[in-house]
């Protein structure tokens, strides 16, 4: 497997290898043993998440907080999405800089998003099934956004037409508000 660290520590680009022939291709989409010593550690994920989305759908920036913090291993199972991370770490010297990768059902293409990162993608096909599994239960009661277009932040995002954001994505706070309420990570 291909492993690519990003410009945020701990967020890395996947690539498992991917064997054709005039059948067809295969792929490891995922073996523990090489998800390990790829991150570093023993990852152990308790629930996978299947979306389904159409063109300029934007979903995030979603995080949780404490206990319930989310480590995501994210990849695309048909179409494209354009998949970012924002690093929420108070301490951290890239703290609320952020990172992009184009993930396909084509390029095959995984990215680790660690807990005390925020998550987000922007479907820039005309629709996507996005799959992700998760470190942690989701808890609404530990549940955050950060404004999907927060100056400070400041996500360049691909054309994809007009966005198509949730209410909650919509009116999410900005980084500013987020430090002052306490809901970061250490």
């Amino acid at each position: 497997m291909k492993v690519t660290k990003t410009s945020l520590d701990g967020v890395l680009i996947l690539e498992p290898p991917v064997f054709g022939d005039e059948r067809g291709w295969f792929t490891e989409s995922f073996n523990h043993q090489k998800f390990a010593d790829a991150v570093g550690r023993e990852v152990v994920f308790v629930q996978d998440n299947h979306s389904c989305s159409a063109r300029g759908v934007l979903r995030g920036i979603h995080f949780q907080t404490g206990e319930a913090a989310q480590g995501k291993l994210v990849r695309v199972t048909a179409g494209e999405i354009y998949d970012i991370a924002v690093d929420l770490r108070k301490s951290s010297p890239t703290f609320g800089q952020w990172t992009g990768v184009v993930l396909s059902a084509g390029n095959k293409k995984q990215l680790w998003v660690p807990a005390g990162f925020g998550h987000a993608f922007l479907v820039t096909s005309e629709a996507a099934e996005v799959q992700y599994k998760v470190d942690a239960y989701w808890s609404p009661d530990h549940e955050r956004s950060l404004r999907w277009d927060d100056a400070e932040v400041g996500v360049i995002w691909p054309e994809a037409g007009e966005f198509q954001l949730s209410g909650k994505d919509a009116e999410a706070p900005t980084l500013d508000d987020l430090k002052q309420a306490g809901d970061l990570f250490d």
